[in-house]
């Protein structure tokens, strides 16, 4: 978050301590995936154990998860359905390529900057309603097991790619490898408004 706090004044109450807070740690799929439940949510961070690079076969466990949920809600602007089928394309297009891009020099300069930053951080931070430029438009509403599905393939598709994938629109050329990082941690950004 880029939230910043003043110092309490005389008359403002001190705010509450962060340790006051309602939150819990669950493991699954053997310390592959970590959720942190707080009281409005539930953030999924796919990183592997002793802060390894995440991996696909991270997201794919995450997947599991909310295959087997009862219920799937977003906190924000997004629906799930929207989420997932966005996540879906984002990777999709990994592979054949995107439609539109943003100039090799932001490719090379604030493009590779702040994917290195989201790389060493181990997590990403972007806006969460925006669109992939030139992709087609994804409803809001759709069958959300449709979406997951999608999504498992998607990824399944791009861990079995063996060819070079496709230049990504904003980062520029990434190997397989990063781009399974960017993949997981777009996956981690998104979940963050998902609540099971």
């Amino acid at each position: 978050m880029n939230e910043t706090q003043d110092e309490p004044s005389a008359e403002a109450p001190a705010p509450e301590p962060v340790a006051s807070v309602t939150r819990r740690r669950v493991l699954l799929a053997g310390g592959s995936v970590v959720a942190l439940a707080f009281t409005g949510g539930v953030a999924w961070l796919a990183s592997g154990p002793g802060g390894r690079a995440p991996r696909i076969a991270d997201a794919l466990a995450t997947l599991e998860r909310l295959e087997a949920a009862d219920t799937i809600a977003s906190t924000g602007e997004w629906t799930p359905f929207r989420i997932f089928s966005h996540l879906a394309q984002s990777i999709e297009l990994s592979i054949s390529g995107y439609p539109e891009h943003k100039s090799d020099l932001f490719k090379n300069t604030l493009g590779a900057t702040a994917y290195s930053v989201f790389r060493k951080r181990g997590r990403m931070s972007h806006d969460l309603a925006e669109l992939i430029p030139g992709a087609a438009l994804i409803p809001a509403e759709g069958d959300l097991s449709l979406a997951l599905q999608r999504l498992r393939k998607a990824l399944l598709d791009f861990d079995r790619f063996e060819g070079e994938p496709a230049p990504h629109f904003a980062y520029g050329r990434l190997s397989k490898s990063q781009y399974a990082a960017a993949h997981v941690m777009h996956l981690d950004n998104h979940m963050r408004e998902i609540v099971v």
